[in-house]
């Protein structure tokens, strides 16, 4: 548990700036996450999620409690999925496999704003390092220890933003139902298997969280979110030359 962790590490200031980012998961992140798939799926001739009031942004409209205590505790959990009937699709399979995308490019999208705060605040703080260091003064020394700190915790803050939306579309891209990433899976195969796939998807899902909490696929996950983080750094780099 990452907050439990960071706790008994004594790294008080990090454990803060990360329940501020997993709040900012739960009440931001996430709704629009589901968004996302509402708005997909209602563009994509599906106004079932219209109906339910889950095209909107009010969070209060997607929270899973649990899954929310999850992302605070571990930075992983879930929000209440968006309904999606099929039926009024065009092209339900490719259709299906649209809606199911959008949610995760929300995430890649909104971890790439994250890095890009951070690294306004990096540019920030290395200037204010300058400025006070030019100063030479107790009172200019006092207030770089206040502005290392706060450069500190939203640096934090923003790397953990990143990092959770970056885990959440990788968990999610998986080819597993009922993960989004087994819906871009299903639009390539033929419609018997597909359907036979459906049919047990409940069972599937189930499986699947057993092997989360026995940490099988913790290996699998960090590699695959190590790498996506690291391109989206670097991307996010280009414009301040780092």
């Amino acid at each position: 548990m990452q907050l439990i962790s960071l706790l008994s590490h004594q790294d008080y200031l990090s454990a803060i700036a990360f329940v501020f980012s997993a709040a900012m998961v739960i009440f931001l992140v996430l709704p629009f996450h589901e968004y996302a798939h509402a708005f997909a799926a209602n563009k994509l001739g599906d106004p079932t999620a219209r109906y339910q009031g889950r095209l909107s942004l009010n969070p209060m409209r997607h929270i899973d409690w649990f899954g929310a205590a999850l992302i605070m505790l571990a930075g992983f959990g879930w929000a209440k999925p968006v309904p999606v009937n099929t039926r009024y699709f065009k092209r339900p399979k490719w259709d299906m496999a649209l809606t199911a995308l959008a949610g995760p490019v929300s995430n890649l999208l909104m971890a790439i704003v994250a890095l890009l705060l951070k690294n306004i605040v990096l540019t920030i703080g290395v200037n204010t390092e300058t400025m006070f260091a030019l100063s030479g003064d107790v009172v200019g020394y006092i207030s770089n220890q206040t502005e290392s700190l706060i450069v500190y915790f939203f640096y934090v803050f923003f790397m953990f933003l990143a990092t959770i939306n970056v885990a959440l579309a990788v968990f999610n891209l998986l080819p597993i139902p009922p993960l989004d990433g087994s819906r871009l899976l299903t639009a390539f195969l033929p419609n018997r298997l597909y359907y036979t796939i459906m049919q047990y998807e409940q069972y599937i899902m189930m499986g699947l969280f057993v092997l989360i909490f026995m940490g099988v696929l913790d290996g699998p996950l960090n590699f695959l979110r190590s790498g996506v983080l690291d391109v989206l750094d670097t991307i996010a780099d280009l414009p301040f030359g780092y």
